[in-house]
Parts: structure tokens; sequence; C-alpha cells
């Protein structure tokens, strides 16, 4: 691993002034899972994606760790909040089950101890081409995406071009989900941005998943009050019980009245550059029976759905889990 600098920030505005004085050479630190024992250990890196050189530890900084429950109903965490902590809370478990499910099917029991939800987010795709050493690829600068001609079994089926990543944040779907925001402190301040904004797709930007500039970092993320008659629901379908990303997940929050559809976010994590919010299949389910016509509405997800060669057995399963999930809710 190449070597770098460690400095430690007290407050959000003493980090954000070490971003700026450093610029894109520096990035934040909390579990450090991703970034430090990940793309730093495998030497990630081409023109559109340096090493970092500049390490800014935000894990003792009181306002980015910790869950707090607002007299209006409404939860803030931390950044630095650990996904354990998160897994466990009985407070968030009560109303966002969908969340702390979410936080506890990430990786490892000892990787969520220091994990973070900020990193969870934030972290960067696991592409095998990305990851590897010898493939100059778009996201990190290239004029090519391997995936294309090569082993894409894992890659996505909805929404790619020019990179097919499959954004691997587990917590970030159940955010999107819960029509969650995230407050981000840069040099102007700071600035409240919906999770339906936030994520970024290589027909955006390829070198990017995420709004954050260099100079930026998430302080906390914050979950409004769930309406009367909500239910949430999650699943994550892996090819190993333990330690792995999803292949598909689905996250639910669904509104309903006599089994009626009145409202609700359906998110499919596994199958494309950002979280993917199901619009197809909400729209399909709008003012009816979901038990009747869930079937169906699953199935719409076809018609935008554009495998490659390899992962076009993702489609069924994401049809499969869809149906499974939303009725879960209405169970």
């Amino acid at each position: 691993m190449k070597s770098f600098e460690l400095h430690d920030a007290a407050t959000v505005q003493e980090a954000v002034a070490l971003l700026a004085k450093f610029g894109p050479s520096a990035k934040i630190l909390a579990g450090g899972s991703d970034l430090v024992t990940g793309v730093m250990k495998d030497w990630v890196h081409g023109k559109g994606m340096p090493i970092p050189e500049k390490l800014i530890d935000v894990t003792t900084i009181p306002e980015m760790v910790g869950i707090n429950i607002a007299a209006n109903g409404n939860a803030t965490i931390g950044a630095a909040t650990t996904l354990t902590s998160i897994a466990e809370s009985s407070e968030l478990d009560k109303k966002w089950s969908v969340f702390t499910q979410s936080a506890a099917s990430v990786a490892s029991p000892l990787i969520r101890n220091f994990g973070t939800l900020g990193g969870n987010i934030n972290q960067r795709p696991r592409c095998w081409f990305l990851r590897g050493e010898h493939f100059d690829c778009y996201k990190k600068g290239g004029d090519f995406c391997f995936a294309v001609t090569g082993d894409n079994r894992y890659h996505a089926i909805i929404g790619g071009e020019l990179c097919y990543i499959v954004h691997p944040s587990d917590t970030a779907s159940a955010l999107l989900a819960l029509n969650a925001s995230a407050t981000i402190a840069g040099p102007g301040g700071t600035r409240n941005v919906p999770f339906d904004n936030y994520f970024t797709g290589p027909r955006e930007d390829v070198l990017r998943e995420n709004v954050l500039k260099s100079d930026e970092l998430l302080v906390n993320v914050s979950i409004p009050q769930l309406a009367p008659n909500t239910k949430t629901a999650w699943f994550k379908l892996k090819d190993r019980q333990v330690y792995d990303f999803a292949l598909v997940s689905v996250a639910a929050v669904v509104t309903q009245e006599n089994g009626v559809w009145k409202d609700g976010r359906i998110i499919l994590g596994g199958v494309s550059p950002v979280p993917y919010r199901a619009k197809v299949v909400e729209q399909a389910l709008a003012g009816k029976n979901i038990k009747d016509n869930i079937k169906a509405a699953a199935a719409a997800i076809r018609t935008v759905a554009r495998p490659m060669s390899l992962n076009a057995y993702k489609v069924d399963i994401v049809i499969g889990l869809i149906e499974r999930v939303v009725m879960s809710t209405i169970a």
C-alpha cells in the first residue's frame, strides 16, 4: 500500500477546511473498510481515479456519530455511525425496519462493527474490472468498459451506459425507499439533498457515483416519519450468506388501505449503477388491489431491463423478489 498522511478532524468545519486545503488528493476516512482495505490496498487507480494521499478521520466528530429520534418523529443518523449501531437500534427498527435490516445485511459482523453508514453509502463500485489492476476502464478515466465483452454476470441490467457497474450499498437502497435526505457540508455551509438526487450514474458522469464534491462530506442522514398504514420490507439475495454483495435486493415502503396501493416506493439494488427506483412497478400498482395486481406489475420491470450477455437471469429474480417483498407488506 502506498503511504498516506492521516489527519484528525475535531469538527465538521475542520474536516471541510482540510478537504479544501488538500484538494482531490484527500478523502474522508471513517471505518476504512472499502477505502483503505479495498481501493488503496489493491491500488485501484487511473487518471480519473488517483490514489488518495491524505485521509481525514471524522470518527471523533460528535455530530457525525449517533442516532437521534426527534419530537416530530423524524430520525437523524450521523454518517460516522457504525452499521452495527444501526442494525441493533430498537428505536430505528420499530419504525424503519427496512433500514435496520439493510444495515444488518451488510458484509459480516466484524465489518459492521467498524464500517459506517457514510462509508456504506459512498463506497466505490465492486466491478472486478474497476478493481482489477490491469483494466483501464471508463470509470478509471480510460476509454472502454470491459464488462461489455467480458464476464458481466453480476453487472447492470438497467440504466447502464458507458459503464455497467451496480451500486454496492444496501443502506442506500433502503434510504431511497424511505424518502430520506442527506446533509452535506462544504466550504459554503451545509445543504440538504434528497436521496432521489444524491446518486450519479455513468450517463451523467462516469467518474462519480454521487453528488459530493471533492471539498464536501456527508454529515448525516434524515429519515421522515412514515405515513399511517405504511409498512416496510427488505430482502437481499446473494451468492453467500455472509460477506457478500447483492445479486439483487429489494427495499419496499408501501402505504395501503384495505389492500389497495395508495403510495409507496420500490427500490432495487444490484441491478443498476445507482439504487434503482422501480417507478414502472409503482405506477402499475397505483390505486389497485396489491394482491390481485402484483404479478403483472412486477413483470413490468421487463420493459426497462436491458440485460447483458451473461446476466439475463437477474430479470426473473427481480420480478420474483418484487412480488415477494411487496406482498410481505400486506401480510
